[in-house]
């Protein structure tokens, strides 16, 4: 019967009220008013129309379901198109939280069957926490061996310990009787390469062979840093936290998190950081202990066949790679959850939490910087600060501004400088020039020699009686009686002088060296070189405040707290106030790079402004042929296609005029509200006629009903809407 078919069509109101116990609209999918009950004691119910031919169950619009289907069968289907995500797409957040849901109360059913089923409902409720504990310990030990092996490879680049090979400089010397404390690093085991090759320790040809080694070794380790990411692994090349964010907003990037790109950099990693390019080795930890999340959700079926369940391990993962990289647990805890998670529920903060403790004590245990200690910069200093300093540290913050302005600009301009010449076409090419110039200007001075680490490590110290360093050169009048804790100020000496020299031409050579750095396809950060950046700057400014407050102590800023002989400044501090704000103005710069850009979708890009930043070009991702509907169509069949074809989002026009759009989230608030209203909801034929099929016959008694619909009509009443049915069915999709 043609109006029995109609009405099995279900726009009725009352078809819905089996929904009533849905809680959100994650467990509204894709549906438009079909209830499917899989004979579960639970009260969620999955709102779909359409099966896949074969299934053992039938489907009725408020009626119920005979079924021998689980729904995690149904979902386990290689459905085209649904559940499989291809390179470069997004995830479906309700679909994998459905199928997570499911799969939890398949396991709960079935654990009290045996012994075994129990056994695995302990293993997936406690697979999430050993997930996170094997992230934490290839975090923490991977984080310590690049830590040793960049060390060793930084010295490689001036000498060798014949005693032991695998000794850096610092522990070849330790355990010899013959060091001095004014050249404590000079001892009989460790030889320069000078002394190796030509057999001369001092003079013009010892420094030229140290010379042409050091510029040697710097782009042997350049050149095998970028071949084996050209060759091997393209993304992991940069910084990668940019990638993460996206991939934990729910974006598939096949083979960024693989086995490959972890191994290879790891090792090119060891390689960028020993070849002393101005960049840094915290930001990549953090991919690399997202690679070790990665591949370690796939050893349990928990999160290896939900990829929203695996982002909650990415979470973990990337708090771990913030905690090896700064030493700081909580610190990692807050970057995964302030920076770079889109979900991140309660129990993925204690996750997260342990996984960044796990990682802290491995790397505590390897002990990499000999220090016991998680950092190597790690200091303490004895004197407070006072108040007229804040004027001194308010001018840090204003040249960390103006560093991240300057730097963010000058890198875009690079970045598109790069594409319009052959250095954007040989990337190998632009890595060993990169290396070239920066050996060969960084070896004369010795700040800019030092590793960055090395140098920051340095620039925070303060000096104590034990310091050699040249920016501890202080004409000495202290009495031998005083305590070492309180060392008042004194006049700089000759060296103090000529570091501050030597500082400021290593400043200009980091500001300009990092620009052209970051961005070359090698693994790269920008955590250190914009902390060592401000690092100089503030230990400039701490010298200069300390020497004025030591001259002019009688001026009315300085004569409250710095009395003769007293320590008042510590120029120590200055250097970390001035990494902060470095690090804190480059990263916020960063993150507005893509915020300021112009979003074109036409096919020939307007023309900018010759300052602004590139614009975003998505015309090759534009639907040229969006699915539209006119606004005269019933609301019943634009659900009815929501639901058949798989709809997220479809047009309304009127007369070839776009007046608005209708999404999956509007289909799923009108669906909410059928449930509210009493009244039914107007069949499709309700544009054509005005009343429906009188509820009572012509005796005055109710009519037989069948699935909430009438069915029997008097002959009149069936005359009218033969017309009515035969619209419906015509406009049958």
């Amino acid at each position: 019967m043609e109006s029995e078919q109609l009405f099995h069509r279900g726009y009725y109101r009352n078809s819905y009220n089996s929904i009533t116990s849905a809680s959100s609209d994650e467990e509204l999918l894709d549906g438009a008013g079909v209830i499917m009950d899989f004979q579960t004691s639970e009260d969620d119910n999955l709102l779909d129309g359409d099966t896949a031919v074969g299934t053992h169950y039938t489907m009725t619009n408020g009626g119920s379901i005979n079924s021998s289907t689980h729904l995690l069968d149904l979902l386990d289907e290689p459905i085209p198109g649904v559940g499989t995500y291809d390179d470069f797409h997004t995830i479906d957040w309700v679909r994998e939280k459905c199928k997570d849901r499911e799969r939890h109360r398949r396991i709960n059913s079935k654990k009290k069957e045996s012994a075994w089923e129990m056994t695995k409902s302990l293993y997936d409720a406690w697979s999430g926490w050993l997930v996170v504990t094997l992230t934490g310990l290839a975090s923490g030990a991977l984080a310590g061996l690049i830590d040793i092996a960049a060390d060793w490879m930084t010295d490689l680049k001036e000498g060798i310990c014949l005693s032991a090979l695998w000794y850096n400089h610092e522990q070849c010397c330790w355990g010899s009787n013959e060091t001095t404390f004014e050249e404590r690093d000079k001892c009989p085991q460790w030889k320069t390469w000078a002394e190796l090759i030509i057999g001369q320790a001092e003079g013009p040809g010892s420094y030229i062979m140290n010379y042409i080694m050091y510029i040697f070794w710097a782009l042997s380790f350049a050149f095998l840093a970028v071949s084996l990411v050209k060759v091997f692994a393209p993304y992991a090349c940069g910084s990668g936290i940019p990638e993460i964010k996206t991939i934990l907003s729910g974006f598939i990037i096949r083979g960024y998190l693989g086995k490959w790109t972890l191994m290879i950099k790891t090792i090119t990693l060891v390689l960028a950081v020993a070849s002393g390019l101005s960049l840094g080795k915290e930001g990549p930890l953090v991919h690399v202990a997202c690679c070790c999340g990665n591949i370690f959700s796939y050893l349990f079926p928990k999160y290896s066949t939900n990829e929203a369940k695996k982002r909650e391990v990415l979470s973990a993962a990337s708090a771990a790679g913030v905690s090896v990289a700064f030493g700081a647990p909580i610190g990692g805890v807050l970057f995964s959850l302030e920076e770079v998670s889109y979900y991140f529920p309660l129990k993925t903060l204690w996750r997260s939490f342990f996984a960044a403790l796990v990682a802290a004590f491995v790397l505590r245990s390897i002990n990499p910087f000999g220090n016991s200690r998680l950092v190597l910069f790690y200091v303490e200093y004895h004197t407070p600060w006072y108040l007229f300093e804040l004027f001194p540290f308010i001018l840090l913050g204003v040249f960390g501004g103006l560093w991240g302005a300057f730097f963010i600009r000058a890198n875009i301009a690079w970045c598109r400088r790069r594409k319009s010449t052959k250095f954007g076409k040989y990337p190998v090419l632009e890595v060993i020039i990169v290396a070239a110039i920066t050996a060969v200007i960084a070896f004369p001075n010795p700040y800019t020699r030092l590793n960055t680490s090395e140098l920051i490590k340095e620039l925070f110290t303060d000096c104590g009686p034990l310091e050699s360093s040249s920016l501890c050169d202080y004409r000495n009048d202290m009495n031998a009686s005083k305590i070492v804790d309180d060392i008042p100020d004194r006049p700089a000496g000759i060296g103090v002088y000529s570091a501050i020299w030597q500082l400021c031409l290593a400043l200009i050579f980091k500001i300009i060296m990092t620009v052209f750095t970051f961005g070359i396809k090698v693994p790269s950060g920008l955590f250190i070189p914009s902390m060592a950046i401000g690092a100089i700057a503030g230990r400039i400014v701490g010298i200069a405040v300390e020497q004025l407050a030591y001259y002019h102590h009688d001026w009315f800023i300085f004569k409250e707290w710095c009395e003769v002989g007293a320590d008042c400044i510590t120029p120590g501090l200055y250097a970390m106030v001035g990494a902060a704000a470095c690090l804190e103005s480059a990263r916020k710069k960063q993150e507005g790079i893509v915020g300021s850009s112009r979003v074109c979708f036409a096919q020939h890009t307007p023309s900018l402004p010759a300052e602004s930043p590139r614009p975003l070009k998505l015309r090759s991702i534009l639907d040229m042929s969006p699915f539209t509907v006119t606004d005269h169509t019933p609301m019943e069949i634009v659900v009815d296609i929501f639901r058949k074809l798989g709809l997220r989002q479809c047009l309304v026009t009127h007369n070839g005029i776009v007046l608005g759009i209708i999404t999956k989230k509007n289909i799923l608030e009108h669906l909410e509200q059928l449930k509210q209203h009493v009244e039914p909801l107007a069949p499709p034929w309700h544009y054509n006629k005005k009343r429906y099929p009188p509820a009572y016959g012509s005796d005055g008694k109710p009519r037989p009903r069948f699935n909430h619909v009438q069915l029997n009509l008097t002959d009149e009443e069936r005359e009218e809407t033969e017309e009515e049915v035969y619209l419906l069915n015509s406009t049958t999709l």
